[in-house]
């Protein structure tokens, strides 16, 4: 079966534990075996934990997982769990008297649809683990991608629904650059290959796409203040390029150029953007190619998140709107 996400990177697997009727969920991408790592934030309303060890001057040298969860500052807890599985197995890092799994995670602001009540925790996360698979990855309204929504500048009511999305390009010599991406952005989502706003914020009257840019432009100097703590985009990419912290670290930084070219705006003081790098493998290559690629294979991530996305809760999809 042709594999093309996240996890034709050998060595990953992903699971997610996903609510429907609270509109929630968490994505966990396992490397047990470790996996060297870098992170980039772009966005100014981060939740994380466990980041600053991804910093190449850090002692740890791998993670064991990575976490994406909704339910905002709530949704760390579901690590917990990722934790408690990872040690159930002897994984993590080695300290003498235990092995601690080395478990990053980020979460986005999902209250806004469902119930705000319901949120991802320590048992959901330990489920996600044991949904994991390196199988084809689900997309749309599963893990960290069942509450997202995308165009938010007019306001939460006239969002389209984001989701959970992810792609993989091989180049070279069996080189492979993978991405996943729950998509959950105050801006629009665009196709880069034809320049067109595919989900964002909709027309409440006569229909059709708002293009929040030249919105936040008419209303420069005024506050947004709807749009304000219901977004940022979470990323993993990844390569089977033997990589270096430092290299980790460029890739996930060249990476944005991808949300860059595929939502608008981004990075903004709404969002929390993050991007995680892993590295597995022993293929050679240079860290600035691979983040060029993996730049391109995120924005092809973000287009499959909204076109995989259902309607919920009332929030329209893409493929609900295509031909409104």
């Amino acid at each position: 079966m042709n594999n093309n996400s996240l996890t034709a990177i050998s060595g990953l697997s992903v699971g997610h534990w996903t609510n429907p009727e609270a509109a929630t969920g968490c994505t966990v991408v396992l490397c047990p075996g470790g996996a060297t790592a870098g992170v980039d934030v772009r966005g100014s309303a981060p939740g994380t934990r466990e980041i600053a060890l991804l910093d190449p001057v850090n002692t740890v040298q791998k993670v064991h997982a990575i976490l994406l969860s909704g339910g905002s500052a709530f949704g760390l807890a579901a690590a917990d769990g990722v934790m408690r599985w990872l040690e159930e197995r002897g994984h993590g890092y080695d300290v003498g008297v235990a092995k601690v799994p080395i478990v990053p995670a980020a979460i986005l602001f999902d209250l806004g649809i469902g119930r705000a009540d319901v949120r991802p925790d320590a048992a959901a996360g330990y489920l996600a683990c044991q949904a994991a698979s390196t199988g084809p990855i689900a997309q749309g309204n599963v893990g960290a991608g069942t509450g997202a929504t995308v165009g938010k500048m007019l306001g939460f009511g006239q969002a389209t629904k984001g989701g959970l999305g992810s792609a993989a390009k091989t180049i070279g010599k069996g080189i492979v650059v993978a991405a996943l991406v729950a998509v959950n952005a105050v801006g629009d989502v665009f196709d880069p290959a034809t320049n067109t706003i595919i989900a964002g914020a909709r027309r409440p009257v006569v229909g059709g796409f708002v293009d929040s840019m030249a919105f936040a432009e008419s209303r420069l100097g005024q506050t947004l203040a709807e749009m304000a703590n219901r977004n940022t985009t979470l990323a993993v990419v990844a390569t089977n390029v033997a990589l270096s912290k430092v290299g980790c670290t460029k890739v996930a930084q060249m990476a944005h150029d991808g949300l860059a070219r595929s939502i608008r705006p981004v990075h903004t003081a709404f969002d929390g953007d993050t991007i995680f790098a892993l590295s597995l493998g022993e293929k050679e290559g240079d860290a600035s190619l691979v983040g060029a690629v993996a730049a391109e294979v995120l924005a092809q991530a973000v287009v499959n998140a909204v076109w995989a996305a259902k309607k919920l809760h009332g929030i329209p999809a893409a493929g609900d709107l295509k031909n409104g």
